[in-house]
């Protein structure tokens, strides 16, 4: 009797009825015909051949579970979807709207929609990450962990269709790491994704803190008619600076506090307008109330920006690039006053950057399930590393290669490359107000995403109270302050919180479901053991070589 009191259809409100919800797990179609189909006007019953056949789906629903694929329905039981009607406790059935699936993309909406969702704050330290490996290093780094990164995220996709006789169609990458590794598996996937997503969202701080600093002191600098001369930088029109002139021959000058010579305009403005000691502490006011909402979908709205921003960004890049021209000197191995060398001991502070840059395998089972041609899965997904591979190349050769050298040496080269250039630069002044802006709505939706799998899991609701969610909110606000104040390097925040993320979620989990899994079927090699080894070593290298080079 519990049976037959459960709906044929589960339900989610679309319009005047609980019609559009078509989840494999919980459909159980029902079938009649067309004369039989509610009207305007008439309310028929449902007729007998309809009766029948839902009491034969009654009956394969109590033979197994809806997740058991063994003994589920035969095709030629289950109606097609435009067949598909809800039946009423009065004897009535109603068609279902809008059928049982989103709407499907074509491969090229889902390869610019993945370049989209990986271009994000690495692209702003990819040429600094160059700088650390050495020129021609960072080139071979770049392909090789983008290859690398392919690969597991290749792994990750096709994690779910390696689980037989259960029903993966909604299930993303944690519900696989609970099959294999149960409640372990699924709690260190998603404490490692909540690394990637809190220690992005203080690099958006650093950043926004930047950003606000440099906008607000252009427009300063512009009302008051004050003409800055930064300390260090070249001479002509368009200028390029070295904020930190005394760098440390090991790379790890960038660290230290932002309190260069091109923070001084007037004693007073500095006074209350300065980058660590001030900016850092008015976004708060704007943004920890922002996190509180308890929906993200207006924010969701301006995504779109994202796009905007790398386009503008790639023709900023162009332009600067055209204007200073290549310096370039090949110095394999030993450095020179304006030069590095091509192969440096700190290449793995760009691997661990790259780990963040390609990072996507945490969200790429949703992205692809609405790619219209499930067969060009794997080929839409190497064009979109293609494509993102490319841009970082674009943009860090390019920023690397046209950096003056001389008079300024390459290792003045910044985390974020947009400091290399005065707050005066019009161009640099229009892309750090649009990034602002962009970072200002992304940073909620950041939030949105950390309280929903957080709360989520600990509490059964993505909004257990206020009280709730604002504990949480202040703390990650506060660990982007504090970094903002004591350690402004978006390239370390990137390489740490990079390669810890990627050792699990990258390297580790996917080569060990692919290997559980061939074991299961018998079909694990000595050759395959070895190779998903060595990648899960590099994993554990590149985390340990953040802390040692």
């Amino acid at each position: 009797m519990d049976e037959d009191s459960k709906p044929l259809l589960g339900s989610v409100p679309t319009g005047d009825y609980y019609t559009d919800s078509l989840d494999p797990k919980q459909r159980r179609p029902f079938h009649v015909e067309p004369r039989n189909i509610v009207g305007e006007d008439v309310q028929e019953r449902v007729s007998a051949e309809a009766a029948v056949l839902s009491s034969r789906v009654h009956y394969y629903s109590r033979l197994t579970g809806s997740s058991d694929r063994l003994l589920a329905p035969p095709d030629h039981v289950i109606p097609s979807h435009e067949d598909i009607y809800i039946y009423s406790p009065l004897g009535t059935a109603f068609k279902v709207q809008g059928g049982d699936s989103p709407i499907k993309n074509p491969s090229i909406v889902t390869i610019f929609a993945i370049w989209n969702t990986m271009m994000g704050t690495s692209i702003l330290s990819i040429p600094w990450g160059i700088k650390q490996a050495g020129f021609t290093l960072g080139i071979i780094i770049i392909v090789l962990m983008g290859l690398l990164t392919l690969y597991c995220c290749y792994r990750v996709l096709k994690s779910t269709k390696s689980i037989p006789y259960v029903d993966t169609s909604d299930w993303e990458f944690p519900d696989v790491c609970k099959y294999y590794f149960g409640g372990f598996g699924k709690w260190s996937s998603l404490v490692f994704s909540l690394v990637s997503l809190i220690g992005a969202m203080v690099v958006y701080w650093v950043l926004m803190s930047n950003f606000l600093f440099n906008t607000g002191k252009f427009i300063f600098n512009y009302v008051h008619n004050v003409n800055t001369s930064d300390a260090f930088g070249t001479n002509g029109t368009e200028r390029v600076i070295c904020p930190y002139p005394d760098v440390d021959p090991h790379g790890n000058s960038s660290t230290s506090l932002y309190s260069g010579s091109d923070n001084s305009t007037g004693l007073e403005f500095d006074h209350w307008w300065s980058k660590t000691n001030t900016i850092p502490f008015y976004l708060i006011l704007l943004l920890l109330p922002l996190l509180n909402f308890r929906s993200a979908s207006f924010f969701a709205r301006f995504t779109f920006l994202g796009t905007i921003s790398v386009i503008y960004l790639i023709f900023l890049v162009t332009y600067k690039a055209i204007q200073l021209g290549f310096h370039l000197e090949f110095h394999w191995f030993d450095s020179s006053m304006f030069f590095v060398p091509e192969f440096r001991t700190l290449f793995p502070q760009l691997s661990g950057v790259l780990t963040l840059a390609f990072f996507i395998h945490n969200c790429i089972i949703t992205l692809m399930k609405n790619n219209k041609h499930q067969e060009n899965n794997v080929r839409d997904l190497s064009l979109a590393y293609l494509l993102v591979g490319l841009t970082y190349l674009y943009v860090g050769v390019l920023i690397f290669a046209a950096f003056p050298s001389p008079p300024l040496s390459k290792e003045c080269i910044e985390p974020n490359f947009l400091d290399n250039f005065p707050s005066s630069d019009i161009l640099v002044f229009v892309a750090r107000t649009f990034l602002l802006f962009q970072m200002t709505t992304v940073y909620p939706l950041l939030g949105y995403l950390v309280r929903v799998q957080l709360m989520g899991q600990i509490f059964g609701n993505h909004y257990p109270g206020f009280l709730h969610v604002f504990v949480l909110n202040v703390f990650v606000v506060g660990a982007g302050v504090l970094m903002a104040r004591f350690y402004p390097n978006i390239g370390s925040i990137i390489r740490y919180s990079g390669a810890l993320c990627g050792l699990a979620l990258v390297f580790v989990l996917p080569s060990l479901i692919h290997m559980v899994s061939l074991k299961r079927r018998g079909e694990l090699r000595w050759t395959s053991t070895l190779f998903h080894g060595f990648l899960i070593l590099l994993g554990v290298a590149n985390l340990l070589g953040q802390f040692f080079m």
